[in-house]
């Protein structure tokens, strides 16, 4: 007997009819349920739970926001910083947009660092959310990619520089660094080619990649359910009726809480736009109120904040210190020789050892310091699988994961703010102090997370 045919949800109300038509064909109601009415969600959700919702709403304002920017913006060399200070000062109200444009995008990757802290503080990355993590991963490597596309397109002279500084960085690659690296300018040095498609990068495959990812990310979370404070699967203890016994439905308790979050972030959002747009050249640097001039460069170039981390990573990775990475590689296959009762691991990490150091030898250090900038970024992905710890959430772990994660964010924020300075002697040093630390919390995450003394873990979760 062939299976029965799935009943859609029925409608109520003084266009049920309507309703009840539309949902034979499309299942919103069925949706709506699935995904906010009758998704239950921990009931323990605290302050770090705001900025995955905030982060949504940054994005629909960057989409609208930027829409209505394309309307006025010219993606042409000649005419590109004339088409922005067209809309600053001609166009009725682009000013706000622009400003709101600009101040999203910081504080787009603000709310997404907030958003991944959260996983580290309260192991969001745990099985069975492995794929959530991996996804929201690809989102940020394509939200790096958006935002360094379209900051190319005001043509300022930052933008024209950093962009200059940033394509030729994969001129360093080996064999296939400077032809890769006219690909993607598109000539020889960064012109109206480069424009344009930075232009069809930043307003249409990018953003399409995004929402994609974005409702993969969604779907993913919901099919497993969301961690919470305590780390408690909620989905393990359900009453009678197959309702988690520590969760309440989404909407309207969380639509109702991320609601009076995202009122709070407009208004310090409303602060940054009318009041402090450029952050003292943080959000906004004064070099990119200049036209661009490829016959003048600015005295000290650096990419804006978000991306600063992995600047000074880059800018760290000198001939000294690859000697401190070599003793590094030298070090983590005595640990793994070891600790590891694996004889096949043993002999595949004495042959991964020595082709670093042998590679270490024969490329330049600056080839390292992209390699480095682009494992600082992509280290993030197999952390579900670096933390063995019996625990998940931080309440219950130990002071050894604790003080590494404190280690970790202060070396994240110093290494960010020298990302922003001239280069200076002291500066190199304390960035590759703070480099081995960002690498030194992941590579050693499989030993110290299993030393670590931790807590027992409640049966429910606590408020």
């Amino acid at each position: 007997m062939a299976a029965a045919e799935k009943q859609p949800v029925a409608a109520t109300g003084p266009f049920a009819g309507i309703l009840s038509w539309v949902e034979r064909r499309v299942p919103l109601l069925a949706t709506y349920k699935a995904h906010l009415s009758e998704y239950y969600a921990p009931k323990n959700f605290n302050f770090w739970y705001y900025f995955g919702s905030l982060a949504l709403l940054v994005l629909v304002m960057q989409i609208v926001t930027g829409i209505f920017l394309t309307m006025f913006y010219k993606p042409d060399a000649a005419q590109a910083f004339a088409s922005v200070e067209y809309i600053m000062r001609d166009v009725w109200g682009g000013w706000v947009i622009r400003y709101m444009h600009s101040t999203g995008a910081s504080m787009f990757f603000l709310v997404v660092y907030l958003h991944m802290f959260r996983g580290l503080l309260y192991g969001s990355y745990r099985k069975p959310r492995e794929l959530i993590w991996i996804v929201g991963m690809v989102i940020f490597l394509c939200l790096m990619a958006e935002a360094f596309f379209g900051y190319l397109l005001p043509w300022g002279q930052m933008s024209y520089w950093g962009a200059q500084v940033i394509v030729n960085l994969f001129d360093a690659i080996p064999l296939v660094g400077p032809t890769l690296a006219v690909w993607i300018r598109g000539d020889y040095v960064v012109s109206d080619a480069t424009l344009n498609r930075f232009f069809a990068f930043h307003v249409i495959a990018i953003p399409l990649v995004l929402a994609g990812l974005v409702a993969a990310h969604i779907l993913a979370l919901h099919e497993v359910g969301s961690n919470n404070p305590d780390g408690i699967e909620i989905k393990e203890k359900k009453d009678a009726s197959g309702i988690p016994l520590d969760g309440i439905p989404f909407h309207p308790y969380y639509t109702v809480k991320d609601t009076l979050g995202a009122a709070v972030f407009l208004i310090v959002f409303a602060i940054c736009v009318f009041f402090v747009p450029e952050m003292g050249g943080y959000f906004l640097e004064y070099n990119n109120f200049i036209p661009a001039d490829p016959l003048r460069t600015p005295t000290h170039i650096a990419p804006l904040w978000y991306f600063t981390p992995y600047y000074s990573i880059l800018r760290a990775t000198t001939e000294t210190f690859m000697w401190v990475l070599g003793a590094g590689v030298i070090g983590m296959v005595a640990l793994i020789v070891l600790s590891v009762r694996n004889n096949l691991v043993r002999l595949a990490s004495v042959a991964a050892g020595a082709a670093l150091l042998v590679a270490f030898y024969v490329f330049e250090p600056k080839v390292w310091g992209v390699v480095l900038m682009g494992v600082a970024v992509m280290i993030f992905i197999p952390l579900p699988w670096l933390d063995l710890s019996p625990v998940k959430s931080i309440r219950y772990k130990g002071p050894i994961f604790k003080s590494a994660l404190a280690v970790f964010v202060i070396a994240f924020v110093v290494l960010g703010y020298f990302g922003t300075q001239p280069v200076t002697d002291i500066g190199t040093i304390i960035s590759q102090v703070c480099t081995a630390l960002y690498f030194l919390f992941f590579l050693l995450m499989p030993w110290y997370s299993t030393m670590d003394k931790c807590k027992p873990v409640p049966e429910r979760v606590t408020w």
